[in-house]
């Protein structure tokens, strides 16, 4: 039987309460954009003359080993101040690892509707497993064009348990062997501001770990949707793999979006609003999003590092001492999280909840 698609109430219930997802949708053979698909104005992305972001020269981070350690630790001091983003290569993760993770992306989004659906939060059998579309569907003025799996880390065993079979494994590794790089990276910017985290506090800063795998379907007018509205991320680092296809735009100081194009092989590291907060603002959690395309199905896999819930977070003492002032506030993480998620992407402003009054 036909969906009737032009009805939002049957729409909205196919796509999202009953797990189908926008592949879903595309897969019954629309050929135009929804309504409720329908970006305003002021959110479309402009597709031509896009802008190519400095972030394209990835930073090579095997000589951080070496003699040029210095030079590669200031090009990462920079990028953190600066845009907020940056790619490396030679960071630990095999590019066979990489090309597994892909292919495994879309084995698990080509599956039937059902094996999906059954990890709807309100029915998952785990706490650690979320498929979904879009951010937070029943609040948004457009639903965006990404259907995504979310697999939350605990330990290695409830992993392989109790995240979907056909990822579970290579996300695992995608994780673990991630994370040696990613704190290379904190503390490069913590000892840029003087600061050393003992193991304890950065096991807790870092204690919350998340692999997704978001797929964005073909879309027939990309010129209507997004894939992702603008926003940050609400953690310390997110590591982020994109396929061939591209698609990722960050913002500007001076207002404009430039893309970040794929380069084989190489990772993206984005600043989130947590590092932003401890730094006393010194460095920049990135805005960004991400467009729709018609020439295939898109897909990437973030890898998200934030602090346990329980963790108290705030400009650290050895930054307001230099600064002469704290820019942020001190908040339980958890009540980040429950702002940040509570409300539909809007730039950077889930960082308001944070500001010192």
């Amino acid at each position: 039987m036909a969906i009737n698609f032009e009805d939002q109430t049957t729409l909205f219930n196919f796509v999202v309460k009953e797990g189908n997802g926008v592949k879903g949708m595309i897969d019954s053979g629309l050929s135009s954009v929804p309504q409720p698909f329908v970006q305003p104005l002021a959110e479309r992305i402009p597709t031509q003359k896009a802008l190519t972001c400095e972030a394209t020269q990835p930073i090579d981070l095997s000589n951080l080993d070496g003699p040029q350690h210095k030079e590669v630790a200031k090009q990462i001091v920079e990028a953190a101040e600066t845009l907020g983003f940056f790619q490396v290569v030679n960071h630990g993760v095999s590019v066979e690892l990489l090309e597994l993770l892909k292919s495994s992306a879309h084995e698990f989004f080509a599956q039937a509707p059902e094996e999906k659906a059954m990890y709807l939060k309100e029915v998952s059998p785990s706490k650690l497993v979320k498929y979904g579309t879009s951010f937070v569907p029943d609040k948004e003025k457009a639903i965006e064009w990404k259907d995504y799996v979310s697999m939350l880390y605990t330990n290695d065993s409830e992993a392989l348990q109790h995240w979907p079979q056909p990822c579970r494994e290579v996300a695992l590794e995608f994780l673990k062997s991630s994370m040696e790089m990613v704190k290379n990276v904190v503390n490069i910017l913590m000892e840029n501001v003087g600061v050393t985290l003992e193991e304890e506090k950065m096991n807790g800063l870092m204690g919350t770990k998340m692999v997704n795998m978001n797929y964005y379907p073909t879309c027939p007018s990309p010129e209507l949707t997004i894939g992702v509205g603008r926003h940050s991320d609400m953690g310390m680092l997110t590591v982020l793999l994109q396929d061939g296809i591209g698609g990722l735009y960050v913002k500007l100081d001076n207002g404009e979006w430039a893309e970040i194009p794929p380069v084989h092989g190489a990772l993206v590291i984005n600043i989130g609003d947590t590092l932003q907060i401890l730094s006393n603002g010194k460095y920049k959690s990135a805005e960004h999003r991400v467009r729709t395309t018609n020439i295939g199905s898109r897909v990437s896999v973030p890898i998200f590092t934030a602090p346990y819930p329980s963790e108290k977070i705030g400009p650290l003492p050895e930054v307001v001492k230099r600064d002469g002032v704290a820019r942020y506030k001190e908040f339980l993480f958890q009540d980040y999280m429950n702002n940040f998620f509570g409300q539909p992407h809007d730039g950077k402003k889930s960082l308001d909840f944070a500001r010192a009054e």
